[in-house]
């Protein structure tokens, strides 16, 4: 079963609604530099998840939760002035670990290329502990042992 279009539509929207809203700004001191990710609206459209991302500190971050905790209803509010749904779907901000993951990511290619050339330089200098050839191979007769 394929994705609502309605529901895809209305979550583009609110999307820009809510960004727009932000970028005028509100007037919590708390709020730092959101930025809007996502929005995902559920299929009755009753309800959104708005995923955001604050660039700053772990303090700006608890912060600016809070000031988009308090602004919930006057950002749904906004959000039904601007929709033509019947019904204005609940908000929920939800903060989005896109640039945690992606730091952890890149510190794991990190390691992985560091290992990579940590174990090519070992196998550089590498010797083989029996012979090269580990396999077996049939025994050539000598014209002595076709005598006996």
């Amino acid at each position: 079963m394929g994705e609502n279009p309605r529901a895809a539509k209305l979550a583009d929207r609110i999307k820009e609604i809510v960004a727009k809203r932000l970028e005028k700004g509100l007037r919590d001191p708390r709020l730092g530099f959101v930025t809007i990710t996502d929005v995902r609206v559920t299929g009755d459209l009753q309800h959104a998840s708005i995923f955001y991302t604050v660039y700053g500190t772990d303090e700006e971050r608890t912060d600016s939760a809070a000031a988009l905790k308090a602004a919930t209803g006057m950002l749904r509010t906004e959000v039904g002035r601007n929709i033509t749904a019947r019904l204005t779907p609940s908000l929920e901000f939800i903060a989005d670990a896109i640039p945690e993951n992606a730091d952890r990511i890149s510190s794991l290619l990190r390691e992985a290329a560091q290992r990579d050339s940590d174990s090519a330089a070992l196998a550089s200098g590498a010797h083989y502990a029996g012979d090269e050839d580990p396999y077996v191979k049939p025994r050539e007769l000598d014209d002595e042992d076709d005598e006996d």
